[in-house]
């Protein structure tokens, strides 16, 4: 082989509104590390990855076609570890927050079948947060 593929390194996500979209992940605990504002870019730390946020309306934003929006996104959901795993903390934080959350439920992710559940960023971006795995994952 080539190459090695060893992790996710980060995911992109177009914007109409920055600035709820940026207090929604410094609400998870992300951090901005980088920012270019003439090209529309803003880069938060997720642990060790990177969530890009980019307005539709800047240089790199408007290469990727019509907004996202209530019938069109730019993914399905990217999913966030996150370490304690508290449905019941978690579910009343969000609601405190005013945002929706799935119920907790086990799924399948990179350490193997976890408690999970899913919450959506202001632009409709699915999130879904993961606990720690139940049963590890059988790596190849």
């Amino acid at each position: 082989m080539l190459f090695q593929l060893l992790h996710l390194d980060h995911i992109v996500l177009r914007c109409t509104s920055l600035p709820p979209m940026q207090a929604f992940y410094q609400l998870l605990g992300c951090t901005l590390e980088r920012s270019l504002p003439e090209l529309g870019l803003y880069q938060f730390r997720a642990g060790e990855q990177l969530i890009d946020l980019i307005s539709v309306d800047g240089e790199l934003g408007q290469q990727g076609g019509a907004a996202p929006g209530v019938e069109s996104h730019n993914l399905a959901h990217f999913c966030l570890r996150i370490a304690p795993y508290d449905a019941v903390a978690l579910t009343a934080f969000f609601i405190e927050q005013g945002i929706q959350v799935s119920a907790s439920a086990v799924r399948y992710g990179a350490d193997g079948f976890g408690p999970s559940l899913y919450i959506q960023d202001p632009m409709g971006n699915t999130v879904e947060l993961k606990g720690p795995p139940d049963t590890p994952a059988v790596k190849r």
